[in-house]
């Protein structure tokens, strides 16, 4: 078409039209954009128990990947778990089951890792990477991400040594040893 046959009022519906298919392009990505934010929002709480929207987001905001961040939750478990240098098969069974309970699927590749972890004790320096890592993450969260951030994280591991505490398992207590171990893990978030 020649653009000296398009009379003005046509170019201005050829240059709206392009105009709204950009907008509407633009749109659409953004649509894309933010359904895979909540699916990796929902993904981020499967794999870690973090149920504070404001913390997922901003991990989502981070590019904090679901791999990392379930590390960052079953190393608490493992850390309390091993609180007393041993665990024995009825202990080892007693956290399985409680992480479950709490958040890790049964049938989910951080569960074999969580099962591996507990037959196996990780290095230390899992522990220490561990720490380094939730510190420098919470130099990039707010105070109240921070703090619902470790609730999540603590909070699980608490409940995995209540379940496995007490004398001959019985009772909801926890250990001096998973105590130590806990009070441990919580500075990392100061």
């Amino acid at each position: 078409m020649n653009d000296d046959n398009v009379t003005l009022s046509e170019q201005g519906r050829i240059l709206a039209d392009k105009f709204f298919l950009e907008r509407d392009k633009k749109l659409i990505a953004d649509l894309h954009r933010i359904e895979k934010m909540k699916e990796t929002k929902k993904d981020l709480s499967k794999v870690s128990g973090i149920t504070d929207d404001e913390v997922l987001q901003k991990l989502v905001d981070l590019d904090i990947r679901p791999e990392i961040l379930a590390t960052l939750a079953l190393v608490p478990l493992v850390e309390v778990a091993w609180a007393d240098g041993s665990i024995d098969d009825e202990e080892k069974k007693t956290v399985l089951e409680a992480a479950e309970e709490s958040f890790i699927s049964k049938d989910s590749p951080d569960f074999d890792l969580l099962r591996q972890w507990l037959t196996h004790k990780p290095n230390a320096k899992l522990l220490e990477a561990w720490e380094h890592y939730i510190k420098g993450l919470c130099r990039e969260l707010t105070k109240h991400q921070k703090s619902a951030l470790k609730k999540d994280l603590i909070g699980h591991a608490r409940q995995i040594a209540q379940a496995a505490g007490g004398i001959l398992g019985l009772g909801k207590k926890i250990s001096k040893s998973e105590q130590k171990i806990l009070d441990k893990l919580e500075t990392a978030f100061i």
